[in-house]
């Protein structure tokens, strides 16, 4: 029996799971899938925007693999401070496939930044997605304009759902908080700004195009802002996908505003320099200072030393996430993953036998759901090729049952359909479909009653 533990419960995670019993060519394997969270899924659960339905049904691909008869979930289970230390979870299995994702945000690093009403993306997201570590609430409450730092896909999800009336964001699992704070906002113009030109945005042609589907919402781009780069003004050069971007713009660059009571306006060529407290007092912040850049020739941009105030209220940072350094593990803080070879843990440039990493720990945090996949099967490859060395260790029969000895209570997948079965109910007495339960207490307070 090859016993396996997969910390971290999100795409790669699961792919690393689905592989090891797909590629395995051993009788027996079981595999042992860690989640710090007592809810599986990751970033499809608490990451995927609520009106993404589509893109969230990937959980019952996630699903089907968690439920094979050689796969366990343990939800609750903290691997390293506060909780299981890694040298313990190393002894009770063959091997350990760390899967954690890139834990936190890119700073701007610029004054100002931590005035109230300055945010991560991820605070947002976190919140309106009903991760159980979110305490904040406040986001939306005093604010007429919003400005969102970032052109990527993300920063296009915060800006939709900004723009969302109640209506539309009524039928998804978000938390009734959130539904009820967003359906009260009195933003009306949210600014979505980058340093760089609208050729090199990051942004997939679908999220962009969903901006100008939303109802009562107007789109506004500046020509003569999209005419300094030089891939707007002469596109046969790009890539498709950032073609298809710059058309989709051109569009929008050329229809009359309709008078809609909310506009996104989508800025270009345009950097950070700082946040402004609010002149009416009270410490919030009240603008954002942008210095203007231009291309500087060499795919870049550079400083013209002229500045712009925009007004905001609410302040949301876009800039990319970074890994965090895991107790016990080897980590190069340049790169803000652990160092590895096809997977394999390095620790002063020689493998660690039986550690791995998987995910965005492993690459950084780079590409899509999918990309987790083939990332996941070259871990994995690696994994199997070591294993008739690996299983020659003598390791606990039983895992779990040394889990518990230790007296750790995982959250197992009886413990997780209880959750569901909670938020379905919860959102039939609030006459929506499924709400998700937005805190620890909930969550676990749930999952409690599959053993009643």
């Amino acid at each position: 029996m090859l016993n396996v533990a997969v910390v971290g419960s999100g795409p790669s995670g699961v792919y690393t799971a689905q592989s090891l019993v797909q590629q395995s060519a051993l009788p027996d394997v079981r595999v042992d899938v860690l989640d710090r969270l007592p809810s599986p899924y990751g970033l499809v659960r608490y990451g995927v925007a609520p009106d993404h339905e589509k893109i969230k049904s990937l959980q019952n691909n996630l699903r089907a693999v968690l439920e094979d008869e050689r796969v366990r979930f343990l939800g609750g289970v903290q691997v390293g401070p506060g909780g299981l230390p890694a040298t313990r979870l190393r002894e009770l299995y063959h091997a350990v496939v760390y899967c954690v994702g890139a834990a936190t945000d890119r700073h701007l690093g610029i004054p100002g930044e931590e005035l109230p009403g300055s945010w991560s993306a991820t605070e947002f997201v976190s919140w309106y997605s009903a991760h159980p570590d979110s305490t904040s609430d406040g986001f939306v409450v005093g604010a007429r304009s919003a400005v969102v730092i970032g052109v990527g896909n993300v920063a296009v999800d915060v800006t939709r759902i900004l723009a969302r009336g109640a209506p539309e964001l009524s039928p998804t699992d978000m938390p009734q908080a959130a539904l009820a704070a967003l359906a009260a906002s009195e933003v009306a113009e949210i600014h979505m700004v980058g340093r760089r030109g609208p050729s090199q945005a990051r942004f997939t042609t679908k999220e962009l195009r969903e901006l100008g589907a939303l109802p009562d919402v107007d789109v506004v781009v500046d020509p003569e802002e999209l005419a300094l780069d030089p891939g707007y003004v002469d596109p046969s050069a790009l890539p498709a996908a950032q073609r298809r971007n710059v058309e989709v713009m051109r569009a929008w660059a050329a229809a009359p505003p309709s008078g809609s009571n909310r506009r996104i306006r989508l800025r270009f060529f345009l950097r950070p320099a700082e946040l402004l407290a609010d002149q009416a007092g009270g410490g919030r912040v009240g603008a954002v200072r942008f210095e203007r850049t231009a291309p500087d020739g060499h795919g870049g941009v550079s400083g013209t030393g002229r500045y712009e105030d925009i007004e905001a209220q609410l302040v949301l940072r876009s800039v990319g996430y970074r890994g965090v350094p895991l107790e016990g593990l080897p980590f190069d803080a340049e790169r803000g993953t652990v160092p590895h070879l096809a997977g394999r843990v390095l620790r002063d440039g020689v493998v660690s036998p039986g550690e791995y990493v998987a995910g965005w720990i492993k690459r950084g945090p780079t590409g899509v759901i999918g990309t987790n996949r083939p990332c996941a099967k070259e871990t994995v490859t690696s994994l199997l090729a070591d294993a008739p060395q690996l299983v020659r260790r003598d390791v606990a029969d039983d895992p779990l049952a040394a889990l518990r000895a230790a007296g750790v209570t995982p959250v197992e997948w009886a413990g997780w359909q209880a959750i569901e079965r909670a938020e379905a109910e919860l959102g039939a007495s609030l006459g929506r479909g499924v709400v998700k339960l937005p805190d620890w207490a909930s969550l676990l307070a749930a999952a409690r009653t599959a053993a009643s």
